[in-house]
């Protein structure tokens, strides 16, 4: 390589092979990979030992396990029309909670956005404090409502919604952040406030990613209201307690089997509303 070559490509000269070939040599990374894995490994084993996972025990007692495992793989169908009562009150307090939580995360999500809010003290305490919402498990939320309102469906709902906010907030929120701001540019620079501008620029573009985002919240709730109705707040699990408590665990897989086509109908529901929206 003479010296004016070196000069017009900046004084940097290429990394050439051993054949004296042009093209860049492949990076070696075989030992910072290893040293990765290491670590991770390491970090795993150790996490292990501190919560003192025994294999040993697993192995030993799962014959224990057995005739769980049967009953498990042995729905009992005559069991469902004792369920639907609990399933129709599951899927109501997803459907409402889904709504409300909705109607509140939207606006928050603008707000908690740094494409759409340009008030940096706004938007510090929007984050934070949906940061503290999204800390607290909905296992405690449906706890402390079941202790101010009553079991019951109502403390579910109120549950759900407060853990469904921070989730949404965050999601939405996100996809805010990687939108194509050039509409709103345009509209921010002909004069519109920002309310406009992202209402007639943002909101379209963000449409798609949110209507997905709300229906994976539908799903969470239909899912978490089984676990939330461990604590009396209704829905499929306070069945679900009943069944466990007395080992009708060929009754706990009819139940388990009717969230599975839930979930499965709402991941469709999810697929269906994207390619109509991203037409």
């Amino acid at each position: 390589m003479t010296t004016a070559d070196a000069t017009r490509s900046g004084g940097r000269t290429p990394c050439l092979q051993a054949d004296g070939t042009g093209r860049p040599r492949r990076p070696r990374t075989v030992g910072r990979t290893l040293a990765v894995v290491a670590v991770v490994a390491a970090i795993t084993v150790w996490s292990a030992i501190a919560v003192q996972v025994d294999v040993a025990a697993l192995v030993t007692n799962a014959r224990n396990a057995s005739a769980t495992l049967v009953q498990l793989v042995q729905p009992d169908y005559s069991f469902i029309p004792e369920t639907l009562p609990a399933l129709l009150q599951t899927v109501q307090m997803a459907v409402v909670a889904t709504a409300v939580s909705t109607a509140v995360a939207i606006p928050l999500s603008f707000a908690a956005s740094r494409a759409t809010n340009p008030n940096g003290p706004f938007l510090a305490a929007v984050r934070l404090v949906m940061n503290v919402v999204r800390s607290v498990p909905d296992l405690l939320f449906a706890s402390l409502f079941v202790t101010v309102v009553g079991t019951g469906a109502l403390s579910g709902v109120l549950a759900l919604v407060l853990f469904n906010v921070g989730i949404l907030v965050k999601l939405v929120s996100e996809a805010l952040d990687g939108v194509d701001r050039g509409g709103q540019e345009a509209a921010l620079a002909s004069g519109a406030t920002w309310l406009h501008a992202n209402r007639a620029a943002v909101l379209p573009e963000v449409a798609p990613s949110a209507v997905s985002q709300v229906v994976y919240v539908l799903e969470l709730n239909i899912r978490a209201s089984t676990v939330i109705g461990l604590v009396g707040a209704g829905g499929l699990g306070m069945l679900i307690d009943k069944v466990r408590t007395f080992y009708q665990y060929h009754y706990l897989s009819t139940v388990i089997l009717e969230v599975l086509v839930l979930v499965v109908l709402l991941e469709l529901l999810s697929s269906v509303s994207r390619k109509r929206l991203l037409r």
